[in-house]
């Protein structure tokens, strides 16, 4: 299902693909919290149907979900030609992991969210 902010469409568009509706709804009510107007996503399959990237600034993408991973999803959007700035979430960050993100221009960021970490790359990512 996706959701809409009622943010105003100036502030920089975060879409957040998250199987975890948990985890999804905590990041769009603290993204929001922060000036980001947000789009959410049960899953990449969703995202790639929606066809709704056209004016998003950054990708936050859940490592572990059905059907396809996150780096798969990214993977599948730089085939297409859509370079969108994206974020990586996992609970489970492992060395090869890493070296596969960092390969592919993905940032890496660790669950649960601790500091500001997620938020400042979202920053420098839309600035």
């Amino acid at each position: 299902m996706v959701r809409h902010s009622d943010m105003a469409l100036s502030n920089p568009l975060v879409i957040v693909v998250e199987d975890d509706a948990a985890v999804r709804n905590s990041l769009r009510f603290s993204l929001e919290i922060d000036g980001f107007a947000v789009r959410t996503y049960a899953g990449a399959e969703e995202l790639l149907r929606s066809r709704d990237l056209s004016t998003c600034q950054c990708l936050i993408v859940d490592q572990d979900m059905p059907r396809m991973t996150g780096l798969d999803l990214v993977a599948s959007l730089r085939n297409e030609g859509i370079l969108v700035p994206a974020i990586l979430i996992t609970g489970h960050v492992t060395p090869a992991l890493t070296r596969r993100a960092l390969n592919a221009g993905v940032a890496v960021v660790e669950k649960p969210f601790l500091g500001n970490g997620l938020i400042e790359l979202i920053r420098a990512a839309t600035g």
